[in-house]
């Protein structure tokens, strides 16, 4: 994607001229309005959001129309589904019986603290909401980071592989950098817009898919040639 992926090798840390609002600006400039997390409610984005880990998100469309198709698309049904009729409604996203305890997990925390309420649940304050979330069995910093962003609509930047991957080939972090430490990164430099928080993100996301593939990237074609 650049230069300095050949030339320089990946730093310990982001240096001083990193600059996070420059990034989304470059890539605002390719792709507009992100559009994204897609989902009709919270509830959506956030049984999305669990659904996508280690799977490709077409795969997380299909359980989500399982799940709408047998009006299983809500926190009481999920919470008291027993766990192989939910596990195989959402087969399609892959670790479906896996995937199938994290969410009962989630809709669980959901009726003990806001007795199903959805609205109330992410009502909470940031630093509240991502605690509870992270304490859910099966829910990571990505995940909950996730939740509370696209969801919940809290200012906190998500990092994932692609952003990772994205820096570091570009000589900016290591790609197995502490995920706590690039996320303050971001913030930083970032104005306190959930609409950049939300468009970043998912313009890293593009970039990391289409083009800083993990093998066979496609450098000279990419948005971020060039950067920074």
């Amino acid at each position: 994607m650049s230069s300095r992926e050949k030339t320089s090798p990946a730093r310990s840390s982001v240096p001083d001229s990193f600059d996070a609002f420059l990034l989304f600006r470059v890539l605002r400039d390719r792709y507009g309005p992100s559009g994204w997390w897609p989902g009709e409610t919270p509830l959506e984005i956030a049984v999305g959001a669990v659904l996508t880990q280690n799977t490709a998100w077409t795969n997380v469309e299909k359980a989500i129309a399982l799940l709408k198709e047998h009006s299983m698309l809500d926190v009481r049904r999920i919470h008291s589904a027993r766990p192989e009729t939910l596990a195989s409604l959402i087969r399609p996203s892959g670790y479906y019986n896996l995937k199938s305890a994290r969410l009962k997990n989630l809709m669980q925390v959901i009726m003990e603290l806001c007795a199903g309420d959805v609205e109330a649940f992410f009502s909470r304050g940031l630093h509240d909401l991502r605690s509870v979330l992270l304490a859910v069995n099966g829910i990571g910093k990505e995940t909950a980071d996730s939740i509370c962003c696209y969801a919940a609509d809290k200012i906190t930047f998500v990092v994932d592989a692609y952003t990772r991957r994205i820096l570091s080939r570009h000589g900016m972090a290591e790609e197995q950098a502490d995920y706590e430490t690039v996320r303050q990164l971001f913030e930083a430099s970032l104005p306190r817009d959930l609409t950049v928080y939300k468009d970043l993100h998912a313009y890293l996301v593009f970039v990391g898919k289409d083009f800083c593939r993990k093998s066979g990237p496609r450098c000279e074609s990419c948005p971020l040639k060039g950067w920074p």
